[in-house]
């Protein structure tokens, strides 16, 4: 069988030259009865309406959404850290003595090893569970997880210093990488392209509504004086696990995960377990069709499922985007959110306001991340994720000017700034990611990918969570509200490697975007570019439309 590349031509244009490739062991019949049910499945979800993807998928959507609120822990215990670092009882327990202020902080560098903690973890987890949901399913590995979860719980719970709360975060940290690597994954593979940017980008909206969490609990223990006020919001953690673990029970497996180790007819079950019978256009063998014609199609383009495979061929291109994405939400101010109530009373608001603005803060992120399922219906996600950042860029800019003024009302300003940015990152840059690496990583190294990036995700955010603590912490370099500067030349950077590398995977099947990576198409003519997987046609539609109005 021929597959197709854009080479080019003799005038400088770009032509279509067959060019032999290595097909799947399966007969000339076999392989044609599949490419045929295959496109009647592709064709069939290219023309699906929302609401006709929502009829049909309605199981998809609850286990999708349920395995999702796992990441509602870790946006919680991440938020609360930033939280507790503006309470008294919490400082005197676990910090040291200003002599300069007469009041108690932890110092900046058990800040960071607090909050790095919890990352390393996350990469130990994460690495984990990019072998175990291959070979025991993601199913399985969330609920591994969730387990560990409960049991390390209890040494936050029960820290008696600073060193083992530290050990505490870096054994959370295991469960919670796992969760990051198997949700985006698992999401994207229950859901047809239409309902796909919902189910990935619900992940963010988890995250957000843990940080409202951490908030909420952290104003109503404010004002206690005792062990409690710091130990209550840790005893919460419990409150997830549970429910989850015991719904987690009866979920699906991912049909795409069956398919990779060769069994049909439990793919089959697992697909028509996500899916409502009583929609008469939906075919489940089609579909089945279409999950293996694109395995098959992955393993022409020696796609293996092994790490070292993300580093090979046209596998490297998307293992640079991947991880670039996520390194993006690290680089481009977001990490100011995480502390926003350390950095108000940094910059002289009281802790009790502070934590109110916060609550507000966190649910105006929830707005915007509803509002962004809205905004990807319409427009395309690479739109989305450069507009972001480049807002991001300039609110960055007007925070940092606001704090050369000494003013009381500046404060305000500079909490109202960062609420919008919350507003702005949770409407664009954030929710977009977790579709996008998902999106634009090959199925059989999606779960290997995403580890990969969001492994160099927390790896930079040891990194960011360092400059973040001695940029704002009094007993360092105390930057207060200038921070912001530095992040906005970080930001900027971010906005100029989105443009040149990101491209767009809206509307587009996992085959269709297999072919468009394999073709070397540039990230800025994907959108632009006609696909077919079935009879391996690329064309330029522009450069078309050029050639034909000279005609």
């Amino acid at each position: 069988m021929a597959d197709f590349k854009l080479s080019p031509s003799h005038d400088g244009t770009t032509s279509q030259k067959p060019i032999e490739v290595d097909m799947p062991s399966t007969t000339h019949h076999d392989e044609k009865m599949l490419a045929t049910e295959a496109k009647h499945a592709s064709d069939a979800e290219h023309n699906m309406s929302l609401l006709t993807a929502v009829k049909t998928y309605p199981k998809a959507i609850g286990w999708s959404m349920l395995l999702s609120s796992t990441l509602i822990m870790e946006g919680y215990d991440l938020a609360l850290l930033g939280s507790l670092y503006a309470s008294q009882v919490f400082n005197k327990k676990y910090g040291e003595l200003n002599p300069h202020t007469g009041k108690y902080a932890i110092s900046a560098a058990w800040q960071s090893g607090l909050s790095n903690g919890a990352r390393a973890g996350e990469i130990i987890g994460l690495i984990i569970a990019g072998w175990t949901a291959d070979r025991f399913g993601y199913k399985m590995t969330t609920i591994g997880s969730l387990i560990l979860m409960i049991a390390f719980v209890f040494v936050l719970f029960f820290a008696p210093n600073v060193k083992i709360l530290v050990l505490g975060e870096v054994l959370c940290g295991i469960p919670w990488g796992a969760f990051q690597s198997v949700t985006p994954a698992y999401a994207s593979e229950v859901a047809p392209v239409k309902l796909r940017p919902y189910l990935t980008t619900f992940i963010n909206m988890c995250w957000v509504i843990g940080q409202f969490f951490a908030a909420a609990v952290n104003k109503g223990s404010v004002h206690r004086t005792d062990e409690w006020a710091y130990r209550i919001p840790f005893a919460v953690q419990w409150v997830w696990p549970v429910p989850i673990l015991v719904g987690l029970l009866f979920a699906p497996e991912s049909p795409w995960w069956h398919v990779r180790h060769g069994n049909r007819e439990e793919a089959k079950k697992s697909l028509l377990r996500l899916t409502s019978r009583n929609q008469p256009d939906f075919n489940a063998d089609d579909t089945i069709a279409m999950i293996e014609h694109t395995n098959e199609l992955e393993k022409s383009m020696q796609t293996g499922v092994r790490f070292r495979d993300c580093f090979k061929g046209i596998d490297l291109r998307r293992t640079e985007i991947v991880v670039g994405i996520w390194l993006v939400q690290t680089l481009g101010g977001q990490n100011i959110m995480g502390y926003f109530s350390y950095f108000m009373v940094q910059a002289g608001m009281s802790t009790s306001n502070s934590f109110s603005l916060s609550m507000g803060q966190y649910a105006l992120g929830m707005v915007g991340t509803a509002g962004s399922w809205f905004l990807m219906h319409h427009v395309g996600r690479r739109t989305i994720h450069f507009s972001g950042l480049c807002a991001q860029f300039l609110l960055l800019i007007i925070v940092g000017s606001l704090s050369f003024a000494t003013s009381n009302s500046s404060v305000w300003a500079i909490g109202a700034l960062l609420i919008v940015f919350t507003f702005v990152y949770d409407f664009t840059v954030g929710p977009v990611t977790y579709s996008l690496v998902s999106e634009l990583s090959s199925t059989r190294l999606k779960a290997k990918s995403i580890v990969l990036a969001r492994a160099a995700y927390n790896a930079s955010n040891i990194f960011v969570n360092v400059m973040t603590n001695y940029q704002l912490s009094s007993t360092a370099w105390n930057w207060g509200a200038r921070a912001a500067f530095f992040w906005g030349g970080s930001c900027l950077l971010s906005a100029i490697w989105v443009y040149f590398r990101l491209p767009e995977p809206k509307g587009r099947t996992y085959a269709e975007l297999d072919l468009l990576f394999e073709n070397k198409v540039s990230a800025r003519k994907f959108a632009g570019t006609k696909i077919d997987p079935y009879t391996h046609v690329v064309e330029d539609v522009k450069r078309i439309e050029i050639e034909e109005e000279k005609q």
